[in-house]
């Protein structure tokens, strides 16, 4: 029996509390300090940060970790992680069960395609100099875990939550000792990355005379962008955002079920499978989309039950706490060794990832190749939502496609990009191998991804 003074009933709600008290008070800071106003870092990496350097004063006075205290039930770094890992797979969910607007053209479609090859092709790229400094630094540091840099891709090209999974893979099964505050504090840089070279960009360009930086919208909403006229209504005996949590919750119940079922049928493989929850999630959002749209067309459902706009704002809350929790999950007193390592990998993470697809860009999407430049560089350092942060400086109102591209490259990207998730597994048994196939696997990706130019050059 559950006393409902003590702490254990009200560590979560505390955790939770804290996490959104500092997304607010990080909001405030970003609106009244001119400096942060500014600059393009996310409110919720501001958050996290806020939040990462509290916990560390208190660390180094008490020699304590602030969020095991007993107000947040004794073992709050673990919610945290929890708090991280789910997000995650919600946030994708929610995003996949928004429904398409209209069918695409063949140029799109090739664009679209591009930009998935493009994402694998950095993920590749962020993974061979990952794990080549890190294998460098082996040689020199005895017992120092040489595929840690593999770690890269997952921090920057995917975010908080992947960096959390694979960190925390590496630390358990192959004795990475502070893997998992390796990755999210990869993952924290790939934010910072984000912001500097997307403010470095903008001012360069600007200055150049090549630029002009978006004028701001008032963000005022039409009735149509809110919902569509075959939907449900907004409230009636259910209110329309209680379905849409609804629909998350059961795509991600089904998503578990398959995780179970294969963690029975290979138990040897229960880590990987568990750590590719967002996948599964992502898979049966799918699923259900197709399921509910079925119904609607055979005329059994006479409403559509997803909303985009609502869709948006879940996916959005989610994203928000997972990068909250996952920069206040850091422990800094476990990298103390590792701090130059994972500067040097930052750095030079992030100069590849910028020139990368700022050359991607000039080639293969001249007509807005800046706009297509700032949403893929802003998501492959940070997340979907740090891309479309840099896209509003240049393109407020996402007139050019750069912003349906990362939607709709999700699904190319998840295809290329899975067999590198299995390889990322093999590669603290096989540093070498592993390090040599991402290379391999990049110059093989670059040649698909510029066949018009190498093979047609000379054709008109």
């Amino acid at each position: 029996m559950n006393n409902f003074w003590d702490y254990n009933v009200w560590g979560f709600i505390m955790i939770l509390s804290v996490l959104l008290g500092s997304l607010l008070v990080a909001n405030i800071l970003k609106k009244n300090i001119p400096f942060l106003n500014k600059s393009l870092i996310p409110t919720s990496v501001l958050g996290g940060l806020i939040l990462l350097i509290i916990s560390s004063v208190y660390n180094a006075i008490t020699d304590k970790v602030l969020f095991d205290s007993a107000i947040f039930g004794g073992n709050g770094m673990s919610s945290l992680e929890i708090i991280t890992y789910h997000t995650l797979a919600l946030g994708f969910i929610a995003s996949s069960l928004k429904t398409n607007g209209g069918k695409l053209n063949k140029k799109r479609s090739v664009e679209i395609l591009n930009t998935g090859m493009t994402t694998v092709a950095t993920y590749l790229l962020q993974a061979f100099v990952g794990m080549g400094i890190t294998i460098i630094v082996a040689l020199i540091i005895k017992d120092f875990f040489p595929a840690a840099g593999a770690l890269l891709p997952f921090g920057y090209g995917q975010g908080t939550g992947q960096a959390l999974n694979y960190g925390s893979i590496y630390e358990s099964q192959f004795g990475f000792v502070g893997g998992k505050a390796f990755g999210l504090t990869v993952a924290a840089l790939g934010f910072l990355s984000a912001a500097l070279g997307g403010v470095i960009f903008l001012n360069v360009q600007k200055r150049r005379g090549k630029l002009v930086l978006s004028s701001r919208t008032d963000g005022s909403l039409h009735t149509d962008t809110v919902e569509n006229i075959d939907e449900i209504p907004m409230q009636e005996s259910i209110d329309k955002f209680t379905v849409q949590i609804a629909l998350i919750m059961v795509a991600y119940v089904f998503a578990f079920l398959i995780m179970f079922g294969l963690g029975k049928l290979l138990p040897g493989m229960k880590a990987l499978i568990y750590g590719f929850n967002f996948l599964l999630g992502v898979l049966t959002a799918t699923l259900l989309k197709v399921l509910l749209n079925f119904l609607y067309k055979k005329g059994i459902s006479k409403k559509k039950y997803t909303n985009n706009f609502l869709m948006t704002r879940a996916s959005n809350l989610f994203f928000d706490i997972m990068v909250v929790a996952g920069i206040a999950a850091i422990r800094l007193d476990l990298l103390q060794n590792y701090w130059g390592i994972i500067l040097i990998m930052g750095v030079v993470g992030a100069i590849v990832t910028y020139v990368y697809n700022l050359f991607v860009a000039k080639k293969l999407f001249p007509d807005y190749a800046q706009e297509q430049f700032l949403t893929m560089y802003g998501m492959l350092t940070g997340t979907a939502s740090t891309g479309i942060i840099l896209l509003r400086e240049v393109d407020g109102d996402f007139r050019t496609p750069a912003s349906d591209n990362l939607v709709y490259q999700n699904f190319p990207a998840i295809v290329l990009g899975f067999p590198m998730m299995f390889l990322a597994t093999l590669a603290p048994v096989q540093p070498y191998l592993c390090l040599a196939i991402f290379g391999v696997a990049f110059i093989v990706l670059n040649v698909a991804l510029f066949r018009r130019q190498i093979f047609f050059r000379n054709k008109k």
